[in-house]
């Protein structure tokens, strides 16, 4: 069995930010030689998501419209109380970002794909999306080849 194993990094624009990386995830997966096996893709953050979905603008929006629903910013998140919090705290570049991760529950944080051939096994609208919940920052992705 052999693994492979990248590292993406991006720097996000802003929230709900998503991020098409099907493009990168192929090229891995054709350049590790890998004929069959599995391609497993992973955010490094808590406020951050990947997804496999259609890469269609309406769709994109109607999911950021959402993800608004589901993790309101005007409701109380003891998270984002500064006088109370006091675990897991940046310093002064702390920000209120509890909605993010709230949302971030209901989302994947990998997603892991057959590969069949030499080929990610894909359905016909299918792309894969890292996605940003939170502001703008630099991300990390994983990327983990394995088979044979």
């Amino acid at each position: 069995m052999i693994i492979k194993n990248k590292t993406l990094e991006y720097k996000t624009k802003g929230e709900y930010e998503f991020e098409d990386i099907t493009e990168a995830v192929f090229e891995f997966v054709k350049d590790s030689g890998i004929k069959n096996g599995l391609v497993n893709v992973q955010t490094l953050h808590t406020t951050a998501a990947v997804i496999v979905n259609e890469n269609e603008p309406l769709l994109i929006e109607d999911m950021k419209n959402n993800f608004r629903e589901i993790a309101k910013k005007d409701i109380y998140y003891g998270h984002n109380d500064f006088e109370v919090r006091t675990v897991n705290m940046c310093g002064l570049d702390e920000c209120k970002n509890g909605h993010s991760h709230c949302l971030s529950a209901y989302l994947p944080v990998s997603v892991t794909l057959n590969i069949i051939d030499d080929k990610v096994s894909f359905g016909e609208w299918q792309r894969i999306f890292f996605i940003e919940l939170d502001h703008s920052r630099t991300r990390k992705v994983q990327i983990q080849v394995l088979g044979e």
